[in-house]
């Protein structure tokens, strides 16, 4: 029933090319779109990864043309590498629809306080 949500046609190539990410795909794009609200989203082939991603900007960074981010959907099953990207954002997707975000880089890194 996905095809007959608005938001299908933004995603249409990328559901229909890599089907087993779908679900992942479909409810991040959502979420980041309408939930969180960020700006200027695009939907991306990673093909080397065979999966779809999404960049865009968080809404406080908007402005500012460096901000742009990469998130990559997945489910909890599903086992991911770094070498996809260096610095990216992934969104762990439950069976509940319920969604985590992770901000994975090489090595150890401090958080911000």
């Amino acid at each position: 029933m996905l095809e007959i949500h608005p938001s299908y046609p933004a995603l249409a190539s990328l559901v229909e090319k890599y089907p087993a990410h779908r679900g992942s795909l479909f409810q991040t794009y959502n979420d980041i779109l309408l939930a969180q609200q960020w700006r200027d989203v695009q939907v991306i082939d990673l093909g080397d990864c065979r999966r779809g991603a999404l960049r865009g900007k968080r809404p406080k960074t908007a402005t500012d043309p460096e901000s742009l981010l990469d998130v990559i959907p997945c489910s909890l099953a599903e086992s991911i590498t770094l070498a996809w990207y260096r610095q990216l954002y992934l969104a762990v997707v439950s069976d509940d629809s319920s969604i985590v975000y992770y901000k994975l880089s090489p090595g150890i890194v401090k958080p911000s306080i």
